[in-house]
């Protein structure tokens, strides 16, 4: 094979037999790449814990890769990694996002300067901790904070802990943040930040020693007034809160109380918002709700399917379900299923959190592979999940009217093209989630004025921005002709091209 990918060795195996549906005995797997590659394949499909696992399934005999990486199928036959053999010839994520920049700035004539320094991060951080876990043992852990521009107003952005992530991911992330607050008019700037872990190794007494000892060692780097930071893949108001509360002991006694908007996204007790639990997914669905308006498309009865099952993509599922519409498919980490006749995403979630934060097994709807989730036949798409999920290869499979994306950067260049030339429409993700930094900023600001809004104001505030946005975003790709992910790109660096002229730039 063309490409060559040494995943792991199998150690010290028993007896292999030939047939695919035998069992494997492994006493251990010891990866010998940490390559991005190698990441991909072993945690995007489900498998993280794979070296404690002593009975695996035979090989999949469809798997591209299968003689190369001998990575055993998973019980529920429903993992295929055919479209990976492609990724190690894919431009980085970092790259795409300054291909989108620089496609809008052509179209306009931006001032090539102010592109210059849009394209650049103004600051990246990265740290090295030791962490003692519960076992004794000391680990090292890595750590990013990446600020890409604070010209509208200090730098705003979420934390993921996720195996996959990396400086390049960070970087397109931060650079992302800019665009939805230039897009939204919110007065904050872009960041992101991540530590390179798999949460499921680790118990919740770990998680919160190392996230602890993160926000220690970003030290300075974040504030209240300075750096923002929020919840992102696999956080959420408990690690926000160990954040707030470590950072408040760096500070003077007396200026503690003063910090309490040094993150977004916290419990309500701790200072956080009514609505910011499901702001992403409460802003995708006004979104859906506003192009269906547009479109004359009725949302009662229609059907949509959803990728990714976490905070935004079953709050989204939860909230489409008042519109009369019909929840048909859904994929996870763990695979995807399909009921025809609809999927309760209330019963779905409850299950979700009951059964280890997956949706394969839910009895109420059957097993399905890739190929057929991105085939089902829908109205509505909403990618909740990682980036790059929908490429060429699968954005050819799909049948819908509409796709809402609620994750970052769930698009990539390649796949972007093919949904343009088969019509079908697209939300771009720099609007469409743009739900989550709107109400991070009103628990900002309630707590910078010492006020707590009810849920109906702070959803009243939240349509009224994202919709005003999306009509900015309607008018621009009108005015110039011009797919919505360009349109939306231009509204933010004019909006941001304009702040530098008034300013000037510093000697």
């Amino acid at each position: 094979m063309a490409l060559k990918l040494q995943l792991f060795i199998l150690r010290k195996e028993a007896k292999m037999k030939d047939s695919d549906s035998k069992v494997i005995k492994v006493e251990r797997i010891t990866p010998v790449s940490r390559s991005r590659e190698w990441k991909t394949l072993y945690f995007e499909h489900g498998r993280p814990g794979l070296e404690r696992i002593g009975e695996l399934k035979g090989l999949c005999k469809h798997c591209v890769l299968r003689e190369t990486c001998a990575l055993p199928k998973p019980a529920g036959g429903v993992w295929h990694c055919k479209d990976y053999k492609t990724l190690a010839k894919k431009s980085s994520l970092y790259e795409n996002v300054i291909q989108q920049l620089e496609k809008a700035a052509n179209i306009v004539h931006s001032d090539r300067d102010i592109c210059q320094i849009l394209a650049a991060t103004m600051n990246e951080i990265i740290v090295h901790f030791p962490v003692k876990l519960d076992d004794g043992q000391v680990k090292v852990f890595t750590g990013y904070r990446v600020q890409h521009n604070n010209a509208l107003g200090p730098y705003k952005g979420g934390l993921r802990f996720h195996p996959l992530v990396d400086i390049d991911e960070v970087r397109a992330l931060a650079t992302w943040m800019t665009w939805k607050s230039a897009i939204t008019h919110i007065p904050f700037g872009g960041a992101k930040g991540g530590l390179q872990i798999n949460p499921a190794d680790y118990t919740s007494e770990e998680i919160e020693k190392i996230t602890r000892r993160f926000t220690f060692a970003l030290g300075n780097n974040i504030g209240p007034e300075y750096d923002i930071p929020a919840p992102d893949v696999n956080t959420n108001p408990q690690i926000m809160a160990w954040i707030l509360d470590t950072y408040m002991t760096t500070v003077a006694p007396n200026e503690r109380n003063r910090c309490l908007h040094v993150v977004t996204g916290k419990p309500i007790e701790s200072g956080g918002s009514q609505g910011r639990n499901k702001a992403t997914g409460q802003g995708i669905v006004f979104l859906i709700e506003k192009w269906a308006n547009d479109n004359g498309f009725n949302l009662k009865g229609a059907k949509y399917m959803v990728q990714g099952f976490g905070n935004v993509g079953s709050w989204a599922a939860r909230l489409m379900k008042k519109n009369g519409s019909k929840l048909i498919a859904v994929e996870d980490v763990s695979g995807a299923i399909h009921n025809s006749a609809g999927i309760d995403p209330d019963d779905l979630s409850d299950y979700v959190k009951n059964h280890g934060g997956v949706v394969l097994d839910y009895p109420k709807a059957q097993p399905i592979d890739k190929e057929a989730f991105f085939s089902a036949k829908a109205d509505i798409f909403i990618p909740a999940a990682l980036e790059n999920q929908i490429t060429a290869e699968t954005a050819r499979l799909l049948k819908v009217k509409l796709v809402a994306e609620g994750a970052n950067g769930p698009t990539d260049p390649d796949g972007d093209k093919v949904l343009q030339n088969r019509g079908i429409d697209v939300i771009p993700d720099i609007l469409c989630n743009s739900g989550g930094v709107i109400v991070s900023y009103f628990e900002w600001l309630q707590n910078k004025r010492s006020e707590f809004w009810e849920m109906d104001e702070v959803d009243r505030k939240l349509h009224k921005m994202i919709i005003d946005a999306y009509e900015r975003v309607r008018e621009t790709a009108r005015k110039y002709k011009v797919d919505w992910r360009t349109a939306a790109q231009i509204v933010a660096i004019s909006k941001l091209e304009n702040v530098y002229h008034e300013r000037g730039i510093f000697p």
